[in-house]
């Protein structure tokens, strides 16, 4: 694929990088940018209301089909700006698309880039973009990440339109978590801008660019808690508004009128979430003020995500069902089908259609004879089979008392056959902030035995360490209320032992406590296999499968020796 021009790229999905159209740039003072910190070194680029520095090194000049490490091809650029270049490429050793930073050996970032994207790899978080190899090599570093073919940028979801409230409220529940366990591990973002956040197709949202995306920018801050912070409020108040919450427009949104400063975001468009349009507030840098009342601001991401916890549940939108068109009788007339005439124009000569006269013919009466003879047959063969029938399910005294009139002691009760409830949707459950496998969390109700949702390994066991983490799980949406009795659970690893409870949720997500939620169930297995039950139906929507206890098992695929477990299958069902 040849490559496309500078000036005229477009922003691909994956990047991690927005391109600078030609002549957009242009070098200013240096100074703090309100939202992602100062440019570390010289000059700066002033775009999209982001600083970045200036480089005097040019980005490599490579093509698609050449070859990283005899491994990586290149196959389309994305982004060439800022002395280094951003690719699509094929991991032809794993036979996987993957996506590439590239920039000279020599570059005056190219330390820092190295020392971002190393860090950034320890922690191995899923909720971020993973990266996969950072290497200096033939004068070059190159930053090799993930590349999601499925996922969509946040840039053109807001494109669309504003989201709903309870998509926002995913939004920045998700993003506060994921920058929390970050800051945690001192490793900061300082570049969350929408093309940074992808919305996978399971409903997660994932951060790319950790570290690396302000290394390639030399963006740095002597704040970053309260810089990435004010950046997930940013974030917030653009998915409530469609409005960038600054005077310039930015990343495809129209900024706020000039002059009037930062309003409230139900000033800004009717019908906002009034919890979240005050959240949003509060993380912006606004000292915390709300149009309805006073709330200290959240300063940093843990403050946030503790007051996305403690916010009202927002409940997701009903499904909305579209009624059948009424159905019609149609009049049949010559050329126009029943279609209404024109006011004014001649009205068109109806054709009444005039069926067919009966048989009347010789052979018209030897089929009506043929077929009354055939009706009769049926009709006495039908006849005989009940009467055998009913002679078969007499008794061998010949009361008169038929086995119908008994119960039946062979088969099972139809009353208590367990009725199905299929799963419309799931998400890894960690309210500590720490997922295990978020992207394969379909893996374990899609009735596929191959597939799986693993947990990671922990060297004590089999109980988890309530002081460490409390235990691993996954919520699922029965898509209604429904009353479940039963769940059946089919592990990967067998031993001693497996320890998982049922409870009943309000959502999917992880801010609701265990504690707050009502039991439906528990039990302990040593097998690859465990039944759930409890006579009394529990009805919810929401189901969470909470795992506390699990046992040790060899290295196994990507996975090394420790107490672990993986889910192939989970079904619900309930006894009507």
């Amino acid at each position: 694929m040849a490559e496309r021009s500078t000036a005229a790229v477009d922003v691909a999905d994956n990047s991690g990088e927005e391109p600078l159209a030609a002549g957009a740039a242009k070098a200013t003072a240096d100074g703090v940018d309100t939202q992602n910190g100062r440019a570390a070194d010289g000059p700066v680029l002033e775009k999209d209301g982001d600083r970045i520095s200036a480089a005097p090194a040019a980005a490599p000049e490579l093509h698609s089909g050449h070859k990283l490490a005899r491994r990586y091809r290149l196959e389309e650029c994305v982004t060439r700006v800022d002395g280094f270049s951003s690719w699509r490429a094929m991991d032809e050793k794993l036979r996987r698309a993957v996506g590439v930073h590239l920039l000279p050996a020599d570059h005056p970032r190219a330390r820092s880039v190295l020392a971002a994207a190393r860090s950034s790899a320890l922690l191995g978080d899923p909720r971020f973009v993973q990266v996969l190899d950072a290497v200096e090599e033939n004068d070059l570093v190159y930053v090799v990440h993930e590349w999601l073919p499925d996922a969509t940028e946040l840039t053109a979801l807001l494109a669309a339109g504003p989201l709903e409230a309870h998509e926002a409220y995913q939004l920045v529940s998700q993003i506060s978590q994921a920058m929390t366990a970050a800051h945690r591990e001192g490793l900061a973002h300082l570049r969350l801008t929408p093309s940074a956040i992808l919305r996978t197709s399971s409903g997660q949202y994932r951060i790319r660019g950790l570290a690396v995306n302000a290394a390639l920018r030399g963006i740095t801050s002597e704040t970053p808690q309260r810089a990435d912070t004010e950046a997930i409020g940013a974030l917030l108040y653009a998915a409530l508004t469609q409005r960038w919450p600054y005077e310039n427009d930015a990343y495809g949104l129209t900024g706020l009128p000039k002059g009037v400063g930062l309003i409230a975001p139900d000033q800004v468009r009717a019908g906002v979430h009034r919890s979240l349009g005050e959240l949003a507030m509060r993380a912006l840098a606004n000292d915390g003020a709300t149009a309805s009342r006073q709330e200290p601001a959240c300063t940093t991401p843990e403050e946030l995500a503790k007051a996305v916890a403690a916010m009202p549940r927002i409940r997701p939108p009903e499904p909305t069902f579209t009624a059948p068109p009424e159905y019609q009788h149609t009049t049949y007339q010559q050329g126009s089908y029943g279609r209404p005439t024109p006011s004014g124009a001649p009205a068109s000569p109806t054709v009444v259609v005039v069926p067919p006269p009966p048989l009347q013919s010789r052979t018209g009466r030897a089929l009506k004879w043929g077929v009354a003879a055939l009706l009769i047959a049926a009709l006495g063969l039908g006849s005989w089979q009940l009467a055998d029938t009913l002679l078969d399910h007499r008794s061998p005294s010949d009361t008169g008392t038929t086995q119908d009139d008994e119960p039946d002691k062979t088969g099972d009760d139809p009353k208590a056959a367990p009725v199905p409830l299929p799963v419309k949707d799931a998400a890894e459950y960690f309210p500590d902030g720490v997922a295990q496998n978020a992207e394969d969390v379909a893996n374990s109700h899609d009735n596929d035995p191959t597939s799986y949702w693993r947990t990671k390994r922990y060297n004590d066991g089999p109980e988890m360490d309530t002081s460490f983490k409390a235990g691993v799980g996954i919520a699922y949406d029965l898509g209604s209320e429904q009353g479940v009795n039963a769940a059946s659970i089919a592990f990967q690893f067998g031993g001693d032992h497996t320890t998982a409870t049922l409870y009943a949720t309000n959502s999917l997500s992880s801010a609701t406590p265990i504690s707050a939620m009502r039991k439906i169930a528990t039990g302990k297995t040593s097998g690859k296999k465990l039944d759930l039950a409890t006579e009394t139906p529990v009805n919810t929507r929401y189901v969470v499968l909470w795992i506390t206890a699990m046992p040790k098992s060899g290295a196994y695929e990507f996975s090394g020796s420790g107490y672990k477990q993986a889910i192939t299958n989970v079904s619900f069902s309930r006894h009507s």
